[in-house]
């Protein structure tokens, strides 16, 4: 009942008949019964937050400015000529792969092919005995307006058995600003089951999987920067306030950005982003990147929370074009 009064207000909040035809003005929310939301805006789909595929939500398909889908398909649709590794790199989404000794970022499909291999067998057993979820519990707001709409939820982080680990409230504010699409990603992650380990480890953080004609492996004109000028490879691991990622999708060179704000945890926070098209802001390793450095892991203590805050940014062209640079200073003044 809670669901479906806060659908309704998000029908009533917009002015739109229940049983009418009309074209919303700005931003609406539908329901996917049992699967998710699906935001558009002018009535056209803007992204689709799923709740009830592999082990945590994600955002998939999430259009760009020109109506280009800015997300792989796979594995939620098998497209001629996409890459089709890591199984569990699905759209726009968070994991973590240490969380209590349980791994949210992998899911079981990633690991039950090679339960058998002769020589990652064992490994492989363990690692699928470790997968835990990231379990969406209830939508706190859904409310759509002429400027934006919002998707706020709480979620679970559980071990394989179910029990809880700790929880995120998460808040995602879809808008479109100078002809840009826009994706604020809030998060609040909360020890609320008492004392917490997150592990130092690369696969964790909120992560984007690219299309593949994007990627720079593709070499069809994909290009990583960030804001220091270093490009490519030399992005990874690397602090910086934001990083773009853009290259060729169809006929178009269209981009994605994600900015790291200065309240976020662990500000300027680092990046596991790859030449074949991941795409992390991820504050949690260190030493995994290099070991050299410090053990980045840390325990939250009961009741402890942590923020995160990133702005996704879907844009034409490159880096320059975008006026990424611009769109960082502006975004730094907010409070969040």
């Amino acid at each position: 009942m809670k669901q479906q009064a806060l659908f309704l207000t998000t029908i009533l909040a917009l002015g739109i008949s229940a049983f009418g035809n009309e074209t919303p003005k700005g931003f609406s929310i539908e329901e996917l019964p049992g699967d998710g939301v699906r935001v558009l805006h002018q009535g056209k789909p803007f992204a689709e937050y799923i709740v009830n595929q592999g082990n945590k939500p994600f955002l998939w398909p999430v259009y760009g400015p020109t109506g280009k889908s800015m997300t792989r398909d796979y594995p939620m649709k098998e497209v001629e000529g996409e890459d089709k590794d890591h199984v569990h790199q699905r759209g726009i989404s968070f994991g973590h792969e240490g969380v209590g000794g349980f791994d949210s970022w992998a899911e079981k499909a990633t690991f039950e092919g090679g339960i058998n291999d002769p020589k990652r067998g064992e490994t492989n057993r363990k690692r699928l005995a470790a997968v835990g979820y990231i379990k969406h519990r209830e939508y706190t707001k859904l409310a759509a307006d002429e400027h934006h709409a919002s998707v706020s939820s709480i979620c679970d982080y559980t071990d394989a058995e179910g029990k809880k680990l700790m929880s995120e409230e998460r808040h995602l504010v879809f808008r479109v600003i100078d002809g840009n699409r826009i994706i604020d990603f809030n998060q609040d992650l909360i020890a609320s089951s008492g004392d917490v380990k997150l592990d130092d480890k690369k696969d964790a953080g909120l992560y984007i999987r690219v299309p593949t004609s994007m990627s720079v492996d593709t070499k069809k004109g994909g290009r990583i920067i960030n804001d220091a000028g270093q490009v490519d490879n030399d992005a990874w691991a690397q602090p910086a306030k934001w990083v773009a990622y853009y290259g060729p999708v169809q006929d178009e060179v269209v981009g994605v950005t994600i900015l790291n704000h200065p309240s976020s945890f662990r500000h300027p926070t680092r990046w596991h982003v790859r030449s074949y098209g991941l795409f992390t802001a991820n504050p949690f390793a260190s030493q995994q990147y290099d070991k050299s450095l410090p053990d980045a892991g840390l325990t939250l203590k009961s009741s402890e929370k942590i923020k995160l805050r990133h702005r996704m940014i879907f844009h034409k062209g490159d880096e320059k074009e975008a006026k990424i640079a611009e769109a960082y200073e502006t975004y730094a003044k907010k409070e969040l």
